[in-house]
Formats: C-alpha cells, structure tokens, sequence
C-alpha cells in the first residue's frame, strides 16, 4: 500500500513541486487546493486534490475525512507574503497573514495528527530563512516565519513519543508567484495609505526592490521539494533544511553581532 501524504498549497510553487515530486517517487498524494480549475490542473500531475482553504475549519475537517484514518506525511506549506513597512500595514492584512501562515499551519496540524499518529508519520513545516532574520519591508512575513520555528521547536519534543519526526524547510528567495501576488497585493494596500505616509518610504523600497531583482528570480522550487522528500523519507530526516546559497549565507550574517549584522544587510540591500 503505498505511503500517502496531505501538502497544502499544492496549486502552485513549493507545494506543487514537493506533490509531483512524491507522486514519482510513489506516494499517494492529497494536494490542498482552494478552486475547481486549480483541482483539475493537479489531477492531471497524479495529485488526488482535496479543496483545502487553511483559514476555514469545516474545509480542513472535510479534507481529514477525505483522507481517512492513517496518514504517512503532512507538509505544511500554504502560505501568503505580506510586504510592506510596519508602520503602514493595514492590521488587518496583518492579521490575515498570521491567520493564514500560522494559525492555519496549527489547524491542519491539529486535523491531521491522530491518522499520522497511527503511522509515526512524519510533519514538514515550510519555513523561511526570513525565520532567522527579518528583512526590512518583509516584517509580517517575516514575523510568520518565525513563528513557524518555535512550533518546529516545540513540535520535535512534544510529538516524539510518539516517534513523529517534525523537520522545518528553510529555502532562501525562491522561483513562485508568491511574490508576484504578494507585490500586485502591496499595490492595492498602498491605495489606502496616505501620500506622505507612503513617500516616507518609497525611495528606499524602490532601490529594496532593485537590488532583489538584481539577484535574479531565486532558485527553482523542486530544489525545495528534494529537501521535503528527505525529510519524508530519510531514516535520520534532519531537524532543519537550509535550501539554497542565499540561505546558507544569510544564516551565516545571522551569527554577526547584531549592529554589524544590520550594517551589512543595509549596506546589501541599498546598494
């Protein structure tokens, strides 16, 4: 009988990578989508979708029963980025990114964990080098991000009784229309701000946003799903993933002394 595995946001990036991915490698694959078209797209990869909006209990409830009582992986993926300075987000788009990359990674968790449960399987949270350091202008994502390292954190000894291993991805910038949607939303958030509210900080995004396209369009999201098969698979799954050079060097400034650590990501992101 072949393993099976619940990804969320399986439409689309990190997620429909890391479902096609395990559906090659013979796992039966319930990919969380949240429209009919995305479902149909899926279906045609091998992935069996199953409408899974992370926000909405009686959506996650209804994929659990889909899926039934035994479950072999969970890969938390879902998730949206919210940029903008602190000062300026709307609450509420604050409050809809934690509802969405943290309070909806514990609900499916909660869901999911008795049929894993009966399996040792195995929970992947996908996480973000923004959850060791925050950039400027990434704050609610970043925010996110970290919260998503204590529950790793809190996760791999709570769960280990039960020899449930929790393993947390950590990929740089990386290959997904996250960021499109995320930047399209940025512009519909500034239409409510002021004028001089927003020139306070509109040279300073634009040459942020520069120096991001500079560094190219980050690396491809199947390099991020082989780190989520591993930690599927491997009979000594790591606790953490580090997925590509950016994310390598950036957890090395992590290590800097806090003022020269601020020092040298200003002087990378400004110049």
């Amino acid at each position: 009988m072949a393993r099976s595995v619940v990804v969320t946001g399986a439409s689309s990036g990190i997620g429909l990578a890391s479902a096609v991915r395990l559906v090659r490698a013979g796992w039966r694959v319930y990919g969380g989508v949240r429209n009919d078209p995305d479902a149909a797209a899926v279906r045609e990869q091998g992935i069996e979708p199953v409408v899974l909006d992370v926000t909405d209990a009686l959506q996650i409830a209804a994929a659990a029963e889909t899926v039934g009582p035994e479950l072999h992986g969970l890969v938390d993926n879902a998730g949206i980025a919210i940029a903008a300075p602190l000062e300026l987000v709307p609450l509420d788009e604050l409050r809809r990114q934690l509802e969405v990359n943290v309070v909806g990674q514990v609900a499916v968790l909660q869901e999911f964990l008795p049929a894993l449960r009966r399996t040792q399987g195995r929970v992947v949270l996908m996480g973000s080098i923004g959850g060791r350091g925050a950039l400027p202008f990434l704050g609610p994502y970043a925010a996110s991000k970290h919260a998503l390292e204590a529950f790793a954190d809190v996760l791999r000894v709570e769960l280990a009784p039960w020899g449930i291993a929790v393993a947390i991805v950590e990929p740089a910038s990386v290959r997904t229309a996250i960021w499109t949607k995320g930047a399209a939303h940025a512009d519909v958030m500034r239409e409510g701000i002021s004028r001089e509210a927003d020139e306070l900080y509109a040279a300073r995004i634009e040459r942020f946003r520069a120096v991001a396209l500079k560094r190219g369009p980050g690396i491809d999201p199947d390099v991020v799903a082989k780190a989520v098969e591993h930690a599927l698979t491997a009979s000594r799954p790591k606790a953490r993933y580090l997925v590509g050079r950016d994310a390598h060097v950036r957890a090395w400034i992590e290590w800097l002394p806090t003022r020269l650590r601020d020092r040298v990501l200003a002087k990378a992101l400004t110049e």
